[in-house]
């Protein structure tokens, strides 16, 4: 076996390291189902004495950790089959539509979206939050907010003119 040969298994080998970071993606995920629990439960405890608003908050959050979490899903199960190796092996295991046919690309793209999505909901919890508002804070995080938004937009736009050539 020369040199050649062995460097290039070791680089193809290399690529099982990202197996433990996608299963602490997984970890993760099981620490938000945990924390959905807790904020469903104090929905549930609060449900008559908290005001609208506050429900409406809460809720928020909710789908800010469902987006999140989403996320978590789609970026190790496509990593890991974009990456790593392909689910072969899943047996009587359904796999989800999606999976195989996104690449790192696309999920550029539904992580810059989905960025953006909870951006817009922390601007909105903010601006809900807030009876005395702090004007700079709140213009900060709407830069902050349209960066993103411009991000995703050049994101997608590059995104379709490499999908030309």
């Amino acid at each position: 076996m020369n040199v050649e040969s062995t460097v290039e298994r070791s680089l193809l080998a290399a690529r099982w390291l990202l197996l433990p970071l996608y299963a602490i993606l997984m970890l993760i995920l099981v620490v938000f189902l945990l924390k959905a629990g807790q904020e469903v439960a104090h929905i549930f405890s609060k449900v008559f004495v908290e005001d609208e608003a506050h429900l409406v908050l809460r809720v928020l959050s909710l789908i800010d950790m469902v987006l999140v979490a989403n996320l978590l899903v789609m970026v190790a199960l496509s990593g890991y089959e974009t990456f790593v190796s392909p689910f072969d092996a899943v047996g009587e295991m359904e796999k989800p539509g999606w999976l195989g046919k996104l690449d790192p690309g696309t999920v550029k793209l539904k992580v810059a979206a989905s960025i953006v999505a909870i951006s817009a909901i922390h601007l909105l919890r903010q601006y809900m939050t807030t009876e005395t508002y702090d004007q700079n804070r709140l213009l900060t995080l709407t830069a902050v907010h349209l960066a993103f938004v411009v991000s995703a937009l050049l994101l997608a736009w590059v995104d379709r003119l490499s999908a030309k050539h």
